[in-house]
């Protein structure tokens, strides 16, 4: 950008934007919940988020700010989908093993020996 005299525009934004350049903030990559998920509920969605929220802050420097809001969008879709997938495997986990538990407590060992 250059002004009327052929000069460089310095606006103060190190990136040299200006008032042309990435409106605001960049939006939340999510990645503490993209890590969250992927500890404690599901490792393949999780990665998925991870992978996705480590891409917002470059598209955003890169000046492409409608993908970096698709990435923000994207990391925080795989975060809730691990976040859900991890619980329904949780509960189906605790049922079967409860249900295995009262199983073994009912079977009577003297009737097969």
């Amino acid at each position: 950008m250059t002004d009327n005299q052929g000069l460089p525009n310095y606006s103060g934004d190190p990136q040299g934007g200006g008032a042309s350049g990435n409106p605001g903030p960049p939006p939340s990559n999510n990645l503490v919940w993209a890590i969250l998920t992927t500890i404690l509920c599901c490792l393949p969605f999780g990665i998925v988020s991870i992978v996705k929220s480590t891409q917002v802050n470059s598209l955003w420097a890169q000046g492409q700010t409608a993908a970096a809001q698709e990435a923000a969008d994207a990391a925080k879709k795989w975060a809730i989908i691990a976040a859900i997938v991890g619980i329904v495997v949780n509960i189906v986990s605790i049922i079967l093993v409860t249900s295995l538990g009262l199983f073994a407590a009912s079977v009577d060992v003297n009737n097969y020996r």
